[in-house]
C-alpha cells in the first residue's frame, strides 16, 4: 500500500486528466511565504472557529468530540441549484463541516453527550437524523445510514480495546502522527481511504489526516498532541481544495475533464479522473511545501521559527475557498458520494 506522499507522486507521474504546473507552484509558493512571514498563516489560526470547537471543554472530552466530528465529516456537497444543509445553532448558521460541529455541540447541549462511546454506538437511525436536522427539514445530508454505521462501528472498537476514549489511541501512538495514523486506519475501517490506480494500491487517508493534524491544532501541538514527525502528514485529499488549486493554476485540468466536471457529472468513486485530481493535489501541495520552505531557508535571519507544513498550507487553501465563494463559483470541483471525504 502507497502511503498518501507516495500515491501522490505515483499518481501525478502517471495521470493524464490533471497536471501540475510548476508556474502555478512558483507563485503559489510566494504567495505562502509571504502570508506564513506575517503571521496569517500558522497554527495557531488552523480551523479557526472558537464559536462551535471545543474551547473551555476538559481535554480528554475535547479530543472524543474531536474523533466524533472527523468520524461524521464527509459528503457536505449540494447538487447545483439544491439547497445546501444549513443549521442555526445560539443565534448563528452554519454550514458543512461547521454546521456539523454545532450539531454536535447542540446534541451535547440538549442532553445526548456525542463525546461518550456508549452513548453514539447505541444510537439509532431516526436519533442520528434528529442530530444532524437542519433548519428546513427538506433538506437532508446524504449517505445517513453509513454516518450511523460509522458512529457504531468507532464505538464498539473504542468500548473494547480503549477503555471507551480515543485519547488511549494517541497514548499508545508515542507522540508519532504515523503511528497514530496507523492505528485509525487499522482499527477504524471507515477511516480507511484506500483505492486501485493503474494496478497499485493508493491511499489517501483524508479523514483519518485531519483527524491526527485536529488534535495536533487543538493541542497547539503540546501534550497529547505533540508528534515529532507531524510534518509527514500530507494535505486532505477532498473536493474543495482542488479548486483552489486549479484556481491559483497550480493544478490543470484537461480540456475533456473540465468540461466533464462542468456537466455536473456525479463521478463513480474510486473511477481514474477522482484519483488523478486527489493525487495530483497532494503532490502539488508537497511541492508547493518544499519551495516554501527552500525561501525560507533562504531568508533564515528574518524567518527564524516559521513552522510550514503540509496541514497549514491545506488549511489555507480551504479557508481561502470559505472567503471566496463568489470568485472560485466559475471553477468545477468534482462530486462523488463517499464516506471518505
Amino acid at each position: 500500500m502507497l502511503t498518501p506522499k507516495e500515491t501522490g507522486e505515483y499518481i501525478s507521474n502517471l495521470s493524464k486528466s490533471v497536471s501540475i504546473e510548476e508556474e502555478g507552484v512558483e507563485s503559489l509558493s510566494l504567495k505562502l511565504y509571504d502570508e506564513l512571514k506575517d503571521g496569517s498563516i500558522s497554527v495557531s489560526n488552523f480551523l479557526k472557529c472558537d464559536d462551535v470547537h471545543p474551547v473551555g471543554m476538559l481535554e480528554e472530552k475535547a479530543i472524543n468530540w474531536i474523533f466524533v466530528v472527523d468520524t461524521l465529516n464527509f459528503c457536505f456537497w449540494a447538487a447545483k441549484n439544491d439547497s445546501w444543509w444549513e443549521i442555526t445553532h445560539e443565534g448563528n448558521k452554519y454550514s458543512g463541516y461547521f454546521g456539523l460541529c454545532a450539531a454536535i455541540n447542540k446534541a451535547i447541549k440538549g442532553g445526548i453527550d456525542m463525546t461518550d462511546s456508549k452513548v453514539y454506538s447505541q444510537l439509532e437511525l431516526k436519533d442520528l437524523e434528529e442530530i444532524l436536522q437542519g433548519d428546513d427539514s427538506s433538506v437532508k445530508l446524504q449517505l445517513m445510514k453509513e454516518r450511523l454505521d460509522s458512529l457504531h462501528q468507532v464505538g464498539n472498537v473504542l468500548l473494547e480495546k480503549y477503555e471507551g476514549s480515543f485519547v488511549n489511541c494517541i497514548k499508545n501512538s508515542k507522540n508519532s502522527a504515523q503511528s497514530l495514523l496507523n492505528t485509525v486506519v487499522s482499527e477504524f475501517s471507515c477511516f480507511r481511504d484506500e483505492s486501485i490506480y493503474k494496478g497499485k494500491k493508493v491511499s489517501f487517508y483524508k479523514r483519518a489526516q485531519i483527524l491526527v493534524s485536529d488534535i495536533w491544532g487543538f493541542c497547539q501541538g503540546k501534550g497529547l498532541g505533540e508528534f515529532h514527525d507531524i510534518d509527514t502528514i500530507t494535505m486532505f485529499a477532498d473536493y474543495r481544495v482542488p479548486q483552489v488549486l486549479v484556481h491559483f493554476g497550480v493544478l490543470k485540468y484537461s480540456p475533456e475533464l473540465y468540461k466533464l466536471l462542468k456537466s455536473e457529472v456525479l463521478l463513480e468513486s474510486g473511477c481514474e479522473e477522482e484519483l488523478e485530481i486527489r493525487g495530483c493535489s497532494i503532490e502539488a501541495v508537497e511541492r508547493v511545501k518544499n519551495r516554501v520552505l527552500q525561501l525560507l531557508e533562504k531568508s533564515k535571519s528574518e524567518s527564524n521559527n516559521i513552522l510550514c507544513n503540509s496541514i497549514l498550507i491545506d488549511n489555507y487553501l480551504w479557508e481561502y475557498r470559505r472567503h471566496k465563494t463568489d470568485e472560485l463559483e466559475h471553477i468545477p470541483y468534482h462530486k462523488v458520494v463517499s464516506i471518505y471525504y
